[in-house]
């Protein structure tokens, strides 16, 4: 679908988008069209439960009058209330009913909304919620019915302030195409995405300028990743450390040159479990199908990784994955086990499915190590707690440090990816200790988001600012959302962003 901008007007024939506000106030170009259709605006609202309220809709098919198609009306509500995400809703909302209504091109006829907000801003943001909306991870339909099948081509926001509009939204496409890449690896299926395979799908990014680095088996054995190695044992397919890094920050003024090539970067982790069966401890069969997605974290480190590099982020970023498939050979590891990760600490396993933070330890290990970063992030799939404690509205935050809390938060908020903090402590962290290696890898069944979150804390060096995402939540919607179609999220990669750039660009 071809995102355009044009000079403010409305249409004279298609689809055209028009808006109101609350107690049916008419945007002027909603009172034009209403004008040339005799009226059929006002008589369509006096017809309908259509108040202008904020997420409400009226269709009108083809208004006498007017060669116009069709006219949908969106309301916004309270102009002096609305906020961004409001205005990229509107823009995804409207792509979706005309999609579904079977037209081929629009117009969104965008008049100023307050004397507060930016016309070019708000233009760029309803087409970033429609270009997010119009999202479809389709490839393996070979036999779907037409009408069932996208129709939009072409979708114009009409704006007095089409030129910075314009500008505006080649940033946010940007952004728009890591998240794409994200939804994109993780909605495929686990015979195409594997280990190697998204390593393949990484190395795409280097036309970008993101330098990638690959270790094997044979390279983590060396360095005593036996955390990680250990989940993957049980797969034919070998367990692989990717690491991208993104150099557009400050070159060193001294000898604290790390292998980021220039400032001390952020680190960005990803839990990368291509797909997850449990291992020994194996998973039910009812929906194990989902557990393609559990590299969801991982998915959303290489969606970052392009945002950053599209829009030439200016600060340096390492994005690290520790890939895995954790299967049940007669080579897997069995719970009992013990292995001794990169740090030096010893893990029993107890489960083998919870194995997701055993890839962390030593790929958390590896980043710190080797890029010595100014602020660390993991995301992860980690537990099915935490959908027991924040449902699908928000992914867990753990962390220590409460500045770096606050910020993700915030950042979170801005582009409507919703995190909450839990606790951590040292009666949490005591469930995790052990009586034949340091630690074991599981607690008991309270508070299970909380004990994999002190577990990973084990591994984080003194004095580093870290955070845990866990978005086992929030990575797969089972219905639509205004800028968001049923299916992977990429849940992360615009927060990220969002924080990479207020906190480390300006």
């Amino acid at each position: 679908m071809k995102i355009s901008f044009s000079k403010a007007g409305v249409p004279a024939k298609g689809a055209v988008i028009v808006t109101a506000f609350s107690n049916r106030k008419l945007s002027p170009s909603a009172a034009e069209v209403d004008e040339a259709s005799g009226g059929a605006v006002t008589r369509a609202m006096a017809n309908s439960r259509f108040k202008g309220d904020k997420g409400q809709s009226l269709e009108i098919v083809a208004p006498g009058g007017t060669s116009l198609s069709r006219v949908l009306v969106m309301g916004l509500g309270t102009a002096s209330k609305l906020t961004d995400l409001d205005i990229e809703a509107m823009g995804g909302s409207s792509l979706a009913k005309l999609n579904g209504a079977g037209e081929s091109q629009a117009t969104l006829a965008l008049d100023p909304i307050a004397e507060s907000r930016d016309a070019g801003s708000d233009a760029a943001l309803a087409a970033f919620g429609a270009l997010l909306r119009g999202y479809r991870f389709d490839k393996y339909r070979t036999k779907e019915k037409p009408e069932r099948k996208p129709t939009m081509k072409s979708f114009t926001v009409a704006t007095a302030a089409n030129t910075s509009a314009k500008k505006a939204f080649d940033e946010l496409e940007a952004i728009a195409s890591g998240v794409f890449t994200t939804r994109d690896i993780v909605s495929e299926p686990p015979n195409v995405i594997y280990p190697q395979s998204f390593v393949e799908r990484a190395k795409a990014l280097e036309k970008l300028g993101v330098e990638i680095d690959v270790l094997g088996e044979k390279e983590m054995k060396k360095l005593g990743m036996g955390a990680l190695l250990g989940v993957g044992q049980g797969s034919t397919r070998e367990s692989q450390l990717l690491v991208m890094r993104w150099n557009g920050g400050a070159k060193p003024k001294s000898k604290g040159k790390t292998k980021s090539g220039g400032e001390a970067p952020v680190m960005i982790v990803g839990k990368g479990v291509t797909f997850d069966t449990g291992g020994i401890s194996i998973k039910p069969a009812g929906g194990m199908e989902d557990m393609k997605w559990d590299m969801g974290g991982a998915g959303v480190v290489i969606g970052l990784m392009h945002a950053l590099a599209a829009r030439k982020a200016k600060t340096s970023v390492v994005g690290i994955c520790g890939l895995v498939e954790n299967m049940p050979d007669g080579n897997a590891q069995r719970p009992g086990d013990v292995v001794t990760s990169m740090s030096g600490q010893t893990i029993e396993v107890i489960n083998t499915d919870a194995e997701g933070r055993l890839v962390l330890a030593d790929a958390l290990w590896y980043g710190q190590e080797n890029y010595k970063p100014k602020a660390i992030v993991d995301l992860a799939t980690l537990t099915g707690a935490i959908i027991i404690s924040l449902g699908h509205e928000h992914a867990g935050l753990f962390s220590n440090d409460d500045a770096l809390s606050e910020q993700l938060t915030e950042s979170g908020k801005a582009v409507g990816e919703k995190i909450w903090r839990l606790p951590l402590g040292d009666a949490y962290d005591k469930a995790i200790n052990c009586d034949v290696a340091d630690m074991k890898n599981v607690g008991n069944r309270a508070a299970g988001s909380i004990t994999a979150a002190q577990f990973l804390q084990r591994f984080i060096q003194k004095d580093t600012p870290w955070a845990h995402l866990d978005i086992a939540g929030v990575t797969w919607s089972s219905e639509d959302k205004p800028s968001i179609p049923k299916g992977a999220t990429a849940f992360g990669v615009r927060l990220l962003d969002r924080w990479i750039a207020d906190q480390y660009e300006k």
